[in-house]
């Protein structure tokens, strides 16, 4: 089915802090000291290493400052939106002085953080940008930490493919729609493929996942079997297309 032609994969990792996982329990302490605030940082996988990386950096400053108190989670993979508007809930519930979050949504946690708010939490943004005009019409200002992942996405395009010749056909598997870091990571590569001269053939999502974008993959080599570049917006696509790659070779 796949023809011997190489094909060059690339992993666009998550410039910052970003994670998914059920909710882990990992906390710097088992019960509220009032003396020092609350943080709770919500993520999208702590089954993904580079998540959990991220949550392992969060825990030192923590252990560093041992000036707050720091509670982590994260919901099962980043399309269990519903789990992390629950997540959130908790946290109200608890009533935590901070959420960190990186919202596995760009629109779908608004409603919840607008809760949040209203408690009087102070929310901060991480990794993938809530949507402006959804925060606008819940009357929220929510600040945004993180790199341009157009940029980041532009960068690794640029490099994946200054060596192949152009006109080369690409794939490129991209996250959830509707989340701003997979329409700004989608741009970037785009951007990369008009600036060389090579052939989009197909974008495709696979939600972040690394068994859908084995699907995908597979239904894409079945289609493109002369294909040469897969720019995968994150790395459970790549393992997932790379794993599609190697059945398609036997």
């Amino acid at each position: 089915m796949r023809s011997t032609k190489a094909i060059s994969l690339v992993l666009l990792f998550v410039f910052l802090l970003s994670c998914d996982s059920q909710e882990s329990g990992r906390s710097s302490v088992d019960a509220r000291d009032d003396e020092r605030p609350v943080i709770a940082l919500v993520m999208k996988s702590l089954a993904n290493e580079f998540f959990v990386n991220m949550a392992n950096g969060a825990e030192r400053h923590q252990a560093e400052r041992a000036d707050y108190e720091l509670i982590i989670n994260g919901i099962r993979n980043e399309s269990d939106l519903a789990q992390q508007v629950a997540l959130v809930d908790q946290m109200i519930s608890r009533s935590v002085d901070a959420i960190v979050i990186a919202p596995a949504d760009s629109q779908a946690l608004v409603p919840a953080l607008a809760r949040a708010s209203a408690a009087g939490i102070v929310i901060i943004n991480i990794d993938n940008r809530l949507e402006p005009e959804v925060l606008e019409e819940y009357d929220l200002s929510i600040p945004f930490i993180g790199p341009s992942n157009r940029a980041g996405a532009k960068m690794v395009g640029d490099f994946a493919l200054q060596s192949v010749a152009a006109g080369s056909k690409v794939a490129i598997l991209e996250g959830i729609t509707s989340a701003v870091n997979s329409i700004e990571r989608r741009s970037g590569f785009q951007d990369a493929i008009t600036d060389a001269g090579m052939d989009l053939v197909t974008l495709q999502s696979a939600e972040w996942d690394q068994t859908k974008a084995a699907q995908v993959m597979a239904g894409i080599l079945s289609q493109y079997p002369d294909l040469d570049v897969i720019l995968a917006a994150n790395d459970n696509m790549a393992l997932g297309a790379a794993s599609a790659v190697g059945m398609a070779r036997r």
